[in-house]
């Protein structure tokens, strides 16, 4: 489900456009109090936290973290006449605009604008370690955090498979009723991508929003993204996951035939006053779609000219990838000064960054960022983010950043290379960079060096090992292997320069009568075009 925002125009008009009377602004403003006031009541108004005792195949509690277990405990119970105050006053803010058959919820939004919102998570725990499960609902509380909202609270259910109507079984699902209504969550977060009738079926039951995984990392993709590419590709992974999820999709709602009446027509059903909202949505989305598919293959030429200038030149290129606050641009600052910003949040980074970076004995080639990965990445976002993904398969070689502080870094580990799998770059040269060695659990650290050979331990903080990252970087990009004997004359001195710009190695250089006469090592694109100046060349290994 993807939301839209929307925040009242400054001039005091109303999204129809016309002015707004002083009276309905004063009736916001005094909306807007009366919900804050009721938040402030129940902050304060001592009451009762409920437990659940763990039930045979679930968990609950003691998942989230000391800072969700606080939340929880400081939050009190409200009755339901509160709770029903409550979504009547928020029903008040609602203003529908746009895509108004999905978005019913939109309401939020002011709201949101007001305070954090307060979620509650849930997964399900098919297969795999109880471990691996409580994990990736931290993991969920992150994300929901770096969102934007404020987590109270988290649920786990051991189930085979997910049920078709509700995914959690009857009995949670009602017990996530409960904590909501209780703890004055505003929405679900599922860890899991639901299906729309799964989504529609539990909202019915726990009476607020329900968005799944998928929903809210595109949510935050959305707000990070910053270049026009980079909010174009978000948009349209949005488009493409909130476009089987419109109210209605797959059922008998059609009316397309818009009146026809003795002719051909779709069938029964069909004959009637013409396009519904929701298929008009439909077709606004698969419009939109197609415009922002073509604004992103307009862009793509100029970052693929500059790729091709760059092998054109025979500059090695380097790819920074790895989980999302791995560190990688904390790294790309600490080798080449790039002053890119560096946030503690997830994917904080969505616009890739290329610089310069030189190599101890000279050698310049490209260092790229890339955004971060992560478990359950959305496939509409590996779509829609497949031309920037380019830059890490065109690489010469793939520093792969892993938080050394990270309890189970195997996983993230195997997320990432899941990722560059897709993306057609498993084949590129890799070295696993174990970044944060300063609060590095080194037991985890010895364990990935016994699995993975080419690893190295570094802290983008304090500097450790980036020397001999460096160092090791320069011995793993291509670096020029052709012997080549030259005679240039000087009046060819751009050939001389050339040699020196595309890091070709000078073995000797003798000035004589004719021109200058240099035994060089240079990359094989070079060979060719400084033929007509060879003395003698040494067979092409």
């Amino acid at each position: 489900m993807t939301k839209q925002n929307h925040t009242p125009e400054p001039s005091g008009e109303t999204p129809e456009g016309t002015p707004a009377s002083a009276a309905e602004q004063s009736s916001v403003d005094a909306t807007i109090e009366r919900i804050l006031a009721a938040d402030r009541a129940r902050e304060q108004t001592p009451g009762r936290t409920t437990r659940f005792e763990a039930e045979p195949g679930s968990r609950r509690g003691g998942i989230l973290g000391e800072q969700a277990r606080e939340l929880s405990d400081e939050t009190s119970h409200t009755d339901s006449d509160g709770e029903q105050y409550d979504l009547m006053e928020r029903r008040s803010l609602r203003r529908v605009d746009g895509l108004s058959t999905e978005l019913e919820d939109v309401s939020e939004v002011e709201y949101r604008q007001l305070r954090l919102e307060r979620v509650v998570l849930a997964g399900l725990w098919g297969e795999g370690t109880v471990a691996e499960a409580e994990y990736s609902l931290r993991e969920l509380s992150a994300l929901a955090e770096t969102a934007g909202s404020t987590v109270l609270d988290g649920f786990l259910q051991r189930r085979a498979k997910p049920d078709p109507g509700t995914f959690f079984g009857s009995g949670k699902a009602e017990e996530i009723r409960v904590a909501v209504a209780e703890l004055g969550a505003d929405t679900v977060v599922v860890d899991s991508e639901l299906a729309p009738s799964q989504r529609r079926g539990l909202e019915d039951i726990v009476k607020v929003k329900v968005i799944d995984r998928t929903g809210l990392i595109l949510d935050i993709f959305a707000q990070h993204a910053k270049s026009r590419e980079g909010k174009a590709q978000v948009e349209l992974a949005q488009m493409e996951y909130m476009l089987p999820r419109l109210r209605g999709w797959g059922e008998s709602l059609s009316r397309q035939a818009g009146g026809q009446v003795g002719g051909a027509s779709a069938g029964i059903g069909s004959r009637g006053p013409g396009e519904t909202k929701i298929e008009l949505d439909r077709r606004r989305i698969n419009a939109r779609m197609s415009k922002l598919r073509k604004d992103i293959a307009a862009m793509k030429p100029a970052r693929d000219a500059k790729r091709a200038n760059r092998k054109r030149n025979a500059v090695p290129s380097v790819a920074i990838a790895g989980y999302t606050n791995a560190g990688k641009s904390s790294l790309l600052n600490r080798l080449t000064d790039a002053g890119v910003m560096v946030e503690n949040a997830l994917f904080a980074t969505l616009d890739p960054t290329t610089r310069k970076a030189v190599t101890p004995d000279g050698i310049g080639y490209t260092l790229s960022d890339t955004v971060g990965f992560v478990r359950q990445l959305p496939t509409q976002l590996i779509e829609a983010f497949r031309s920037t993904l380019e830059e890490v398969a065109d690489a010469d070689l793939i520093l792969h950043v892993v938080d050394a502080s990270h309890p189970e870094p195997e996983g993230q580990i195997q997320a990432v290379r899941t990722v560059l799998a897709e993306v057609d770059a498993h084949e590129v040269d890799e070295i696993i960079v174990l970044n944060k060695a300063d609060v590095a659990d080194w037991d985890v650290v010895e364990r990935i060096r016994r699995r993975e050979p080419h690893t190295i331990v570094v802290s983008a903080h304090s500097g450790e090992g980036i020397a001999e990252l460096r160092e090791l970087i320069s011995s793993s990009i291509p670096r020029p292997s052709v012997p080549l004997e030259l005679m240039v004359p000087y009046s060819h001195g751009d050939i001389v320069s050339r040699l020196h710009a595309e890091d070709a190695e000078i073995l000797s250089t003798e000035y004589l009568e004719e021109g200058t006469l240099l035994k060089v090592l240079v990359r094989r694109e070079l060979a060719g075009d400084l033929s007509e100046f060879q003395v003698t060349a040494e067979p092409t290994p």
